[in-house]
């Protein structure tokens, strides 16, 4: 089937390139378990001879997610930080990048523990602050990192402003949008360079496979990500692959269910008196309310909120009935997680407050839950952490 773009979104996740199978006619993406594939003679290849380098069932989601991510490349790895990975590999020793600041747990081990010992700086700052940004600029920046809205605290990058930031110096934009997606916000068609995801999160949406995904704009760039996705070997299997490909045919009434919850959740949380913070770019307060509106659909599913200390946020974890208390996002299933100690524990405490990732903050991933049920849930575990309170006052 020919790319139609005059098909909007929702519609170019069912029909697209891969909506059946030429040969047989499945509406199915077939498995290709072959790790070896036959060639006719010693100077005719075919396309395909080891599956570390192109396996079709990969490709099929490589191109699905090229083509949502309005790119001319994608490609997939064995999770989002071999994807990030893979990605920083494209700079070499002396080069520097300007990264968030309260970048993703994960990523930050990559930056300051491993990128380092290979002579690659980098320097953290508040990406929402432009001047910051230019402040950090050194003649040997290559890369502007940037994760929007970003992990956990939801703020939210100008990623038109960055792009043409890099451009001026010769660099190269990466936005992390794994929390958004393309059914939500496209980093390429703002000015980015390469896109990067955890396919485990939204995309695949039903937490049983871990995956990485990149897109890239520049057919020269595209060519060299390819290389060090075959040198450095990293890829996707096909069972996984094409559990992403399932997950991604029901992504928009996933995330369509999700954000309309999100919203209604944050906010009952806002308007709480025990709830000292709510961080969702979806509320008017939210300074990056407008600039969220302006280039992405809307605020996406996930959101981050603070308790009056640890101990209440130790109550309120402990009286939770319906999110699952667990690391990731993404899912069917609403996802409670404690950053101090689960995405964010990489991190050293002193930069957690820093950067405001406070021993009582949690993230919220909203799944398909009636938002109701999640609301009289959350009115509960609070009315207990502050009965606890009381009582401690009390003995006190």
């Amino acid at each position: 089937m020919s790319k139609d773009h005059s098909m909007r979104f929702e519609t170019k996740l069912l029909h697209n390139n891969q909506k059946y199978d030429p040969e047989t006619g499945a509406v199915s993406v077939p498995i290709q378990h072959a790790s070896t594939f036959h060639q006719k003679d010693i100077d005719t290849f075919g396309k395909y001879d080891y599956s570390r380098s192109l396996n079709p069932t990969r490709e099929a989601l490589e191109e699905v997610i090229s083509e949502l991510e309005e790119g001319t490349k994608g490609f997939a790895f064995s999770s989002g930080m071999a994807a990030i990975s893979t990605a920083f590999l494209l700079l070499s020793k002396g080069d520097h990048v300007v990264i968030t600041e309260d970048v993703y747990g994960g990523t930050f081990r990559m930056v300051t523990e491993v990128l380092t010992r290979f002579g690659i700086e980098h320097t953290f700052v508040d990406m929402t602050n432009l001047e910051e940004v230019k402040n950090a600029i050194r003649p040997s920046t290559k890369v502007f990192y940037v994760e929007t809205p970003s992990n956990p605290l939801l703020k939210v990058t100008d990623i038109r402003a960055i792009s043409s930031l890099a451009k001026e110096h010769g660099a190269l934009t990466f936005v992390d949008n794994t929390f958004l997606t393309p059914a939500l916000q496209k980093p390429l068609a703002l000015g980015a360079d390469i896109v990067l995801h955890s396919a485990t999160k939204f995309l695949s949406g039903h937490s049983d496979v871990v995956a990485g995904l990149a897109v890239v704009k520049d057919l020269d760039l595209a060519g060299r990500l390819a290389f060090l996705q075959n040198s450095f070997g990293a890829v996707l299997g096909v069972q996984d692959a094409w559990l992403v490909l399932r997950g991604i045919k029901t992504l928009h009434v996933r995330l369509e269910q999700s954000v309309k919850s999100a919203e209604k959740i944050a906010s009952f949380l806002e308007e709480h008196p025990s709830i000292k913070n709510v961080h969702y770019p979806g509320l008017k307060e939210h300074p990056g309310y407008e600039l969220q509106k302006k280039q992405a659909n809307n605020a996406g599913a996930v959101l981050s909120f603070e308790l009056e200390d640890e101990q209440a946020l130790r109550t309120f974890v402990g009286n939770v009935q319906i999110p699952v208390f667990a690391v990731s996002l993404g899912a069917v299933e609403s996802i409670l997680s404690y950053p101090a100690k689960m995405s964010h524990a990489a991190m050293p405490a002193a930069e957690r407050e820093q950067r405001g990732i406070t021993p009582s903050l949690l993230r919220l991933s909203v799944g398909l839950e009636n938002a109701d049920d999640i609301i009289e849930d959350f009115k509960t575990a609070l009315t207990a952490t502050e009965q606890t309170k009381q009582t401690i006052l009390q003995r006190g």
